[in-house]
């Protein structure tokens, strides 16, 4: 319910250092902050993070109680990476998310509106998230 940045990357450094190489991360909203910061600390590598509905920390809807998330790193990732954003996300703009994208050196898809692109947003088993998700790991 508090999210800090600095132990979730710990984690994630935990978890990567056992899964090697060959890890692709998914990560949503919050989980795609965290991989910008981890990016920027670790000397781990990974083979690539489908990063999806990142969030604006600007925002007035960012949760207040998440700390550490704020001003991401916008330097490339030393990873593939592709950004998916929905273009009635409440958390940010697609424009904030293409930034990121920009800046991370991630390709990047808009997918129309589809709100927080998350189980309310109605997509189920969202089968494009797959195949997005099947060509950023070819």
């Amino acid at each position: 319910m508090n999210p800090v940045c600095v132990e979730w990357q710990a984690r994630l450094e935990e978890v990567v250092a056992r899964t090697g190489l060959e890890t692709v991360l998914v990560a949503h909203s919050l989980g795609c902050l965290l991989v910008a910061h981890w990016a920027a600390t670790t000397r781990l590598h990974i083979k690539a993070a489908l990063l999806v509905a990142v969030p604006d920390p600007a925002s007035p809807k960012f949760p207040r109680v998440a700390h550490g998330f704020a001003e991401p790193p916008m330097r490339p990732l030393p990873f593939r990476s592709l950004v998916v954003a929905s273009r009635d996300d409440p958390y940010t703009h697609p424009e904030q998310a293409r930034r990121c994208a920009d800046a991370w050196g991630a390709g990047f898809v808009d997918i129309g509106p589809a709100g927080h692109i998350n189980a309310d947003s109605g997509l189920g088993a969202w089968d494009e998230g797959l195949s997005l998700l099947r060509c950023l790991c070819e």
